[in-house]
């Protein structure tokens, strides 16, 4: 958990902000349609002239290795 160990480094306000992301419903739900619609998802950690680019993208669709009858 990435955003986490962040948290852990910034100062408290900036602190709060973070895990608060990590259990915001809303965001979790948009973060999920991006990616099911193959978007990018990116989110900014932001802490005086600090900055964390957290992102996630659907990994491409492999094909499954044919199985022997």
């Amino acid at each position: 958990m990435r955003a986490g160990h962040i948290a852990d480094q910034l100062n408290p306000p900036a602190a709060a902000i973070v895990r608060h992301w990590l259990i915001d419903q809303a965001e979790h739900e948009r973060a999920l349609a991006l990616l099911a619609h193959g978007e990018l998802y990116a989110h900014t950690i932001h802490e005086d002239s600090l900055r964390y680019l957290l992102s996630a993208r659907p990994a491409s669709r492999t094909a499954l290795p044919k199985q022997a009858p």
